[in-house]
């Protein structure tokens, strides 16, 4: 039979890691108040102090620890973009010929289809290259390069 500290260790583990797989330092705030909870378990004192270490494990990581990690190990990178975000400058083909007046233009970016609109309100002829200037919702802005 297992005893009440290997619980607490097992728990803490568990813990530590779906920690990995859902980042915010949350579940790893939890496992360190096992792990408080499990040394006292181990001192042999009863579950009233076990429930007791486990809250202030949990209180004191939280609030104590989980600030600095989320400062310093969980900061967004600046020049890194992401997403539509990263479209931008990126090279495309024009797919459909790109007509404001009509509201026609297609734009093949990095095996994504999008809906294109001249930056500069002119005719992109099919098949020629674009670069990205901006996006609006499902929409990119485009500019003609020349070769």
């Amino acid at each position: 039979m297992l005893a009440s500290w290997h619980i607490w260790v097992i728990l803490a583990v568990i813990l530590f890691i779906l920690e990995v797989l859902i980042p915010a330092f949350v579940l790893a705030s939890f496992g360190l108040g096992c792990i408080v909870s499990a040394v006292t378990a181990g001192l042999g004192l009863g579950i009233k102090i076990q429930i007791a270490g486990f809250i202030a494990g949990t209180i004191a990581a939280l609030f104590g620890i989980r600030p600095f990690f989320t400062r310093y190990c969980y900061r967004a990178s600046p020049g890194f973009k992401t997403n539509v975000d990263a479209l931008v400058g990126k090279t495309g083909r024009v797919t459909e010929e790109i007509n404001d007046q009509l509201d026609s233009g297609r734009v093949l970016v990095g095996g994504d289809d999008w809906k294109a609109i001249s930056a500069d309100g002119s005719i992109v002829e099919k098949g020629s290259k674009v670069e990205i200037v901006g996006v609006e919702g499902v929409k990119v802005f485009v500019k003609a390069i020349r070769n």
